[in-house]
């Protein structure tokens, strides 16, 4: 990959990844999503700069679908209906870059309360598990910890030990230490010496 971001070499780096190894490829692809992060609803006013969406690798984007799903599918088919009627913008510059910071903030917070729901599912899913081992991959490493998907069935957690050198898209062996409902927090530890691809005992 490329030092700087690169979506057309990302997107190459993909297709190559899907094709050597298909089986691994949607916990990859789960990495890389993690580490782009999330997006935002930003404004493109004509003649100013804008990012673009990096995933698609276009400049000039727009997302909309039903305006009784989504707030900001109401404002982007407000917009529509102006230019194709040929009238004035229905909203100032900065009230739209306003209404994009607050989409995106209500969206984040609507998406936290989901990942919660997601955590304590699958808390109750593995809390009678304790102590059984899986495949996992790592899928994301950092000064806040280090968290592994686990194969089957295909969970999150936090790899509370051995995690020492472990970089996103390594296969390892892990074991459920404990699984906290309320919380939603489930932790694996390493299993030193065991590979993915041995069999639990």
């Amino acid at each position: 990959m490329p030092e700087n971001p690169d979506s057309i070499a990302l997107e190459r780096f993909l297709a190559g990844a899907r094709a050597a190894d298909p089986r691994g490829f949607s916990d990859l692809s789960l990495s890389v999503i993690k580490l782009l992060g999330r997006g935002e609803y930003a404004v493109q006013i004509p003649g100013g700069s804008v990012e673009g969406h990096f995933g698609l690798a276009v400049k000039d984007y727009a997302h909309s679908t039903a305006p009784n799903r989504r707030y900001p599918d109401l404002v982007a088919q407000r917009l529509l209906k102006a230019a194709i009627a040929g009238r004035a913008c229905p909203y100032e510059a900065a009230e739209l870059e306003a209404l994009a910071r607050h989409c995106t903030e209500q969206e984040d917070a609507a998406s936290k309360v989901e990942r919660q729901v997601e955590k304590s599912a699958a808390a109750l899913l593995l809390e009678k598990r304790i102590g059984e081992r899986f495949d996992a991959v790592v899928t994301g490493a950092s000064d806040k910890g280090t968290w592994v998907r686990i194969l089957n069935p295909p969970v999150e957690g936090r790899l509370e030990r051995g995690f020492e050198g472990m970089e996103v898209g390594r296969a390892l062996r892990v074991e459920l230490i404990s699984a906290d409902v309320e919380r939603g927090y489930i932790d694996f530890k390493g299993i030193a010496g065991e590979s993915s691809d041995d069999q639990p005992k």
